[in-house]
């Protein structure tokens, strides 16, 4: 005696699936989300030092085949224009 399922088992059960797929959609996992990025820390001072870094890092990404004169030369600039830029933004 194998009766069939009523229509409206099967249908509450597409529908109950709907909704589970619906609240999984809504769900977020890529990136650290709000609550981590306003925990973030403040960005330290520009140093001479720290922006030296910061451009040596740079051109090793960019140029390293170049000349190391050269690429002296562009950290140099930039430097320069790290620590122009940090005198220039607003103190908070």
């Amino acid at each position: 005696m194998n009766s069939p399922t009523p229509p409206t088992v099967n249908r509450l059960g597409l529908v109950l699936a709907a909704l589970a797929a619906l609240a999984l959609a809504a769900c977020e996992t890529t990136g650290p989300g709000p609550a981590a990025e306003a925990a973030k820390p403040p960005e330290p001072p520009m140093t001479h030092a720290r922006a030296a870094t910061q451009c040596w890092m740079s051109t090793e990404k960019g140029s390293a085949a170049k000349d190391i004169d050269k690429r002296a030369d562009f950290v140099t600039k930039c430097i320069d224009q790290k620590m122009k830029a940090a005198a220039e933004a607003p103190k908070t």
